[in-house]
């Protein structure tokens, strides 16, 4: 379904690992104090500044279980490996700092692809002022693989956990959900099309936002700063990335309570409720179950609603409960109970 935007293919035996390593590498520039040295030597030395904890985050990407190539643009994958693990570090109320990437890759792939997806990394380290400063790279019989590690840091003691709500806390997420998994939806559909009559050319201007939603998602450090400036500080939070349902489980286990959360508070953008509409899918499945929005979730001191309400960038969608249990009450004013459906590593 993608054209390959590089008619030329330089096989990877014409560089070698070092040479590849040259090739990939070669315009990076490095803009953060910590950094002290980044590629080019036995390892990267940084130098954490002071009164800073460091955060560390790590992320495997394998083809078949997390991309698939046939939709996904190769510039787009690197964006969004890079993405998705800085996202990781905004969700403990850091800032990422510094990036290593390792690919593993059969000899199906040319050195321009490749160049493509370093294009997509340094797009995004230059958009979230992140230093690439290492990574690996090795054969792989089976396809591509990509491991990205994600270094940043927080002032020191105030990272945020899953762990610190209190039971009356607020629960709020950013933007709106389930946009990222109705994109995946367009995109397997115009995949199966277009496997039964490549002649076929898809028309997906109607799905923009959910696709980008699903190709290129954004880790939001504009919530880091927006609650900073309101004076609100999270007691807990993490990322949005297997899907809501999922996330508040590990926020009550975490926190040892429970929650409850309403449908008639979720936020949804009206494309994505028309393609819900389209495709069958009730909104609360892709909200709740989607995943990978990479919004964030978190939870704030009841006394600081009045600091967030009305607010176009967080919505409050329920509260935490001294009870266990975590439940969705539906428009009926039903109780019941969140099960985690969204993305589980090793499911079957």
């Amino acid at each position: 379904m993608i054209e390959d935007p590089n008619p030329q293919r330089t096989p990877l035996s014409d560089l070698g690992e070092f040479g590849l390593i040259e090739r990939l590498t070669a315009d990076i520039i490095h803009v953060q104090p910590s950094t002290l040295v980044g590629v080019g030597d036995d390892a990267a030395v940084l130098r954490p500044e002071k009164g800073q904890d460091l955060l560390l985050s790590t992320d495997m990407l394998i083809e078949g279980v997390h991309f698939d190539l046939s939709y996904v643009p190769m510039k787009h994958l690197g964006y969004k490996a890079a993405v998705v693990n800085f996202s990781d570090i905004y969700a403990m109320g850091g800032r990422p700092t510094q990036l290593t990437v390792s690919m593993a890759v059969s000899n199906r792939f040319p050195v321009e692809a490749l160049d493509e997806i370093f294009g997509g990394l340094r797009q995004a380290c230059l958009a979230y002022g992140v230093d690439l400063v290492g990574g690996d790279t090795t054969s792989n019989p089976s396809g591509l693989a990509l491991s990205i590690t994600v270094l940043g840091q927080v002032n020191k003691g105030e990272a945020i956990r899953r762990s610190g709500a209190k039971a009356t806390d607020l629960i709020v997420v950013s933007g709106d959900l389930g946009g990222a998994y109705m994109g995946l939806q367009v995109l397997e559909r115009e995949k199966a099309t277009y496997l039964a009559n490549p002649n076929l050319q898809p028309d997906l201007s109607d799905y923009q936002y959910p696709i980008e939603r699903q190709l290129k998602p954004e880790a939001r450090k504009d919530i880091i700063a927006l609650l900073g400036e309101l004076g609100v500080r999270p007691t807990s939070m993490m990322d949005i990335s297997d899907g809501l349902s999922s996330e508040l489980r590990h926020l009550t286990k975490a926190s040892g309570l429970g929650c409850v959360v309403f449908e008639d508070k979720l936020p949804i953008d009206p494309v994505v409720l028309r393609t819900c509409e389209e495709f069958g899918i009730h909104p609360v499945t892709a909200m709740m179950n989607g995943g990978e929005d990479y919004e964030l979730v978190f939870t704030v001191a009841l006394e600081d609603y009045d600091k967030i309400k009305g607010n176009p960038s967080i919505t409050p969608v329920g509260h935490m409960t001294a009870s266990s249990g975590a439940y969705l009450v539906n428009k009926g004013g039903a109780h019941v109970e969140l099960s985690a459906q969204g993305w589980k590593a090793f499911g079957q």
